[in-house]
């Protein structure tokens, strides 16, 4: 058995903490460590941690993409699993499955799930976003989704070679073009990615744009539970305006196409919102597809992430624009 480092960044998320916990010890694979490197918990997240024998480091820098550097730096395992403080392993041989592709397939640098479980008592948001396959509509818009949904064919919407086998799917990425934005809830990568990883933040998506063409990564057919933002819509909004400010704030530090040239995907969001039906053609043909309510927040979300997106930029353009203070931060 090939041990596995589990990282895992926390910042005041003991709730959430103790079931994906929980639900990591349930796995039938047993041979791994798991790191929790933690922002400056003021609640019980440390005392979680404690009762399931994590290994403790310290993120002074607070947020997740630092939190996820000290792991990397500090881990020694030849896999490293990414799994959020938010993120359940649904079942107890989601491990293994994720797993199976590397022992099969030597050339693969990651794994992951290819959706989002749907769980019928979960918040609205947490539905929403496993109908979607997405936590930010943007993406769903522009097209670099990474998770199965009811609205569009497959698991990304972007020409991509993919092979099919019957428990995955291997993609080749070029590393100089647009790709999904894979690697966050549930990804495993091997060590040797990160051979020349020297930065204090991980932006999770960019590592691949650092490594050789081509690039052959797993999408495992298999789920993880996100409980993002539950049913709190303001949960979703404080969470839209730190994505948004993070995108400006880390910029420099940052690889991904679309993080330095995204007009036209932009502008294709913003049409998207102002125009109104399509959002609400996407709102009715995902109901019919799936019955669910959680569809009927589609607009919603999306006109929040558009006034997010747009403050934030007016704020950036006319050098307003600070970091977002963790020191309050809830999960």
């Amino acid at each position: 058995m090939t041990k596995i480092d589990f990282i895992i960044p926390t910042l005041n998320c003991a709730a959430q903490l103790e079931l994906c916990l929980e639900s990591i010890s349930s796995q039938t694979y047993k041979n791994y460590d798991i790191y929790i490197i933690d922002g400056g918990s003021t609640d019980k997240t440390i005392a979680v941690a404690k009762k399931y024998n994590c290994l403790i480091l310290k993120n002074p820098l607070k947020t997740a993409e630092a939190g996820k550097a000290v792991g990397i730096k500090n881990s020694h395992s030849p896999f490293l699993a990414f799994v959020d403080s938010d993120n359940i392993l649904p079942s107890s041989n989601w491990l293994i499955q994720i797993l199976l592709p590397f022992s099969q397939n030597k050339n693969i640098v990651g794994s992951e799930p290819w959706a989002y479980t749907y769980r019928p008592h979960g918040g609205f948001i947490e539905r929403y976003s496993s109908l979607t396959g997405v936590n930010d509509p943007y993406t769903l818009i522009a097209g670099n989704y990474d998770r199965i949904n009811y609205l569009f064919p497959g698991w990304t919407n972007l020409n991509i070679d993919i092979k099919d086998f019957p428990t995955y799917q291997i993609a080749k990425f070029n590393p100089h073009r647009l790709f999904p934005t894979i690697g966050a809830n549930g990804t495993i990568f091997k060590r040797s990615v990160f051979k020349n990883f020297k930065s204090d933040y991980f932006f999770d998506i960019d590592i691949l744009t650092t490594l050789k063409n081509p690039i052959y990564f797993a999408k495992v057919k298999v789920g993880i539970i996100h409980s993002f933002c539950e049913s709190s819509i303001s949960k979703f909004y404080r969470k839209q305006i730190r994505r948004a400010t993070d995108l400006y704030i880390y910029r420099n530090l940052r690889n991904y196409s679309l993080t330095q040239n995204n007009l036209i995907p932009t502008l294709k969001f913003i049409l998207y919102v102002l125009l109104v039906i399509p959002m609400l053609y996407d709102m009715f043909r995902g109901f019919i597809k799936k019955p669910d309510p959680a569809w009927f927040i589609h607009p919603i979300l999306c006109i929040i992430t558009l006034y997010c997106y747009g403050l934030t930029t007016i704020k950036n353009f006319f050098k307003l624009l600070k970091p977002v203070n963790r020191n309050q931060w809830q999960q």
